[in-house]
């Protein structure tokens, strides 16, 4: 794992040591996500600079380091991720008389490269990746990004120079580099709390989109390629469809589970210390769960908890990792210490991101880098076996509300709206004794004036962007903002799924699960230099296998991820995972209202957003007097304009 950086010059004007010296300066940018090392690569003929810093996982020796040349010396190749497979492909190309310096997982890439070719390679590679590689033959540079996203890729093109880097910091450390906010990406952050791929925050830089190559010519300045796909979900999820698993649920839990325990043994590779973080739910306890069987020793697992007990997840977690007995270690963590990460997050993201359960994710990575280099983590678990709870009340929503006119929706709406989400709390606290313990749902006021806006849509896809949106009329609260296509409003990209749930289950493993999940991860983890590894997406035969399935091996009486359970089961009482589905959450409703009131007041004062000219402050003003006078919890959508606020502040003086 580390951090990769460079450049293409297309005027070819700099002088070897001129390019090295800008490429140290952009890898310099992201020391975080490789304190171990660093290196450059330079070729002044073809105008090419590679940088890359290095956090040593496998090969700690001198013979891992990057920048990678091929033996031949036609490929130079700079990556960040793990191949999981490369002991097999090694041995491979050893059979067919290639040597090896050393033992690491780079070499083995441009090796494969080299011998099979780059499609053909990418395919074979089991892991997390995105890399860049010069090929010094045909003088093209090709960017690659994993899979599904869980590695980053931004790029663009600076006058004649194309940058590329791990993280924007890079793109920003080229010497004299100014872009302007993309007000249309900005108007897609307040509808998602984060920027769709391909936009980034800045106007004609990239985010590459998972799953493709993009190859640039050494000599044609400007140049965006197509991207050449070598994996898609939407081949994956089509594929699945057309040949569906056909045998028993036992059947399918016994390959589910060999499949998994490979995928986390594969994982559980390194020459440096490896824990994983563990919530106690049904995700992150299955990985642990199989980590455990696989290991003669304890593992190390992590977690944190709040004071707030609506928020706190670690009794859960004691109680699975004393069962699993594993060597667990939890940390407490105060208001004032989560509040103090809140400076921290414009430095972490790069650009404006306002999943709050960001905050916890650093807090439980910073911890756990304390003890281990290394943490596999549960993510993935919802989005493929159907744990969040609009997968299995999609479906039942609209059949109640399909039928009826718009009027007769539009009038249920306003009714649900007449109670604010206060009263609406205290209704469901007097009910608790007659609701069941899997209906009960934190913040169920909050959730019920959500629900409002939803019963009025005139689809289920459109109900389903409604339950995924934050600000409704983003052009309308963005000034000169005009929300660009995603995959969520393109109908022409939208693959043939025959029922909602798994059309829902889809849309979100290519945009929330990528640019929202995987991207705060990434952030949290290497912002303190610890990598992570996510055994249920970094393995596409799991993803592949798991589209295969029936939806009724998925959720069963009201009830997401059943197959996933029926395999914790196996190591783990159920008495210890059953309960309502918690997030990852924090109280930003009540410290907006308290400890964090002055910083909130100070960044969306009128004036000053008047000033800076990004939001057109009366929405904002009525949301925040509404919040403050306990009628409505706006929490989620004050937070965007919060966070974009504090990034806008620590950007100012470098834009």
């Amino acid at each position: 794992m580390c951090g990769i950086t460079g450049f293409l010059d297309t005027r070819r004007e700099m002088t070897d040591a001129e390019l090295k010296a800008v490429v140290i300066r952009m890898s310099d940018a992201i020391v975080h996500r490789g304190p171990d090392d660093s290196d450059e690569w330079t070729d002044a003929s073809a105008g090419v600079s590679f940088g890359f810093r290095r956090l040593a996982i496998v090969d700690l020796t001198p013979t891992g380091r990057q920048p990678m040349i091929s033996a031949s010396g036609r490929y130079v190749m700079v990556f960040n991720g793990e191949i999981y497979n490369y002991g097999e492909m090694r041995n491979e190309l050893i059979s067919h008389g290639a040597k090896f310096r050393g033992t690491s997982d780079s070499e083995v890439m441009v090796e494969a490269i080299d011998a099979w070719g780059l499609v053909p390679s990418i395919k074979r590679f089991n892991g997390q990746f995105a890399f860049a590689l010069w090929d010094r033959k045909e003088r093209v540079l090709h960017l690659v990004r994993d899979r599904v996203g869980v590695k980053p890729m931004y790029y663009g093109w600076f006058g004649k120079i194309l940058l590329f880097g791990s993280e924007l910091k890079c793109l920003r450390a080229f010497p004299g580099f100014s872009v302007e906010i993309d007000r249309d990406a900005l108007a897609l952050f307040v509808r998602h709390n984060y920027i769709p791929a391909p936009y980034s925050i800045y106007q004609n830089v990239y985010k590459q989109i998972p799953g493709t190559i993009l190859s640039f010519p050494f000599d044609r300045a400007g140049f965006l390629p197509e991207p050449e796909v070598f994996w898609s979900a939407r081949g994956a999820v089509e594929a699945g469809l057309a040949n569906p698993f056909t045998g028993t649920l036992t059947e399918a839990e016994e390959q589910l589970d060999a499949l998994l325990r490979e995928s986390v043994r594969l994982r559980m590779m390194a020459d440096v210390p490896l824990g994983a973080f563990l919530s106690g739910g049904v995700d992150s306890s299955t990985i642990v769960a199989l980590m455990q069987a696989e290991s003669s020793r304890p593992v190390k697992t992590f977690t944190i908890g709040f004071y707030e007990d609506e928020y706190n997840e670690a009794e859960h977690a004691r109680k699975v990792a004393a069962h699993l007995k594993t060597e667990h270690t939890e940390l407490m963590v105060t208001p004032q210490e989560a509040q103090a990460v809140i400076p921290k997050i414009p430095a972490l993201y790069d650009e404006p991101f306002s999943d709050s359960s960001q905050i916890p994710t650093y807090l439980v990575s910073w911890m756990t880098r304390q003890h281990v280099t290394v943490s596999l983590s549960g993510d993935g678990g919802d989005e493929l076996f159907a744990g969040y709870n609009r997968y299995f009340w999609g479906n039942d929503i609209w059949s109640k509300i399909g039928w009826m006119g718009s009027g007769l929706r539009g009038a249920l709406a306003g009714g649900m709206r007449v109670l604010s989400p206060n009263t609406w709390d205290g209704l469901f606290r007097a009910l608790k004794p007659v609701i069941p313990a899997s209906l009960r749902v934190p913040s169920a006021g909050e959730k019920m004036i959500k629900m409002a806006d939803v019963v009025s849509v005139d689809s289920p896809q459109s109900l389903y962007y409604r339950l995924v949106s934050h600000w409704k009329d983003p052009d309308q609260l963005v000034r000169g903002g005009k929300e660009p296509l995603t995959p969520l409003t393109d109908r022409s990209t939208w693959p043939n799924i025959p029922d909602f749930t798994r059309w829902m289950m889809y849309m979100d493993l290519i945009t929330y699960l990528p640019d929202d999940i995987l991207a705060k991860v990434d952030r949290a983890s290497m912002g303190v230099s610890l990598e992570a590894r996510v055994p249920y997406l970094d393995d596409h035969r799991v993803i592949e296998f798991a589209w295969r399935l029936p939806m009724s091996m998925k959720i069963q009486n009201g009830q997401g991820k059943w197959i996933l359970r029926n395999i914790l089961y196996k190591y783990v009482p159920r008495e210890l995972i059953e309960r309502p589905k918690m997030g990852f959450g924090i109280p930003i409703n009540t410290w907006l209202r308290g400890p964090l009131r002055d910083w909130a007041e100070d960044l969306l004062d009128e004036q000053r957003m008047r000033a800076e000219g990004f939001f057109d402050p009366e929405p904002v003003q009525k949301m925040w007097r509404e919040h403050l006078a306990g009628t409505h919890n706006n929490q989620y959508y004050l937070w965007d304009i919060l966070v974009f606020q504090e990034w806008l502040r620590a950007q100012v003086p470098r834009m």
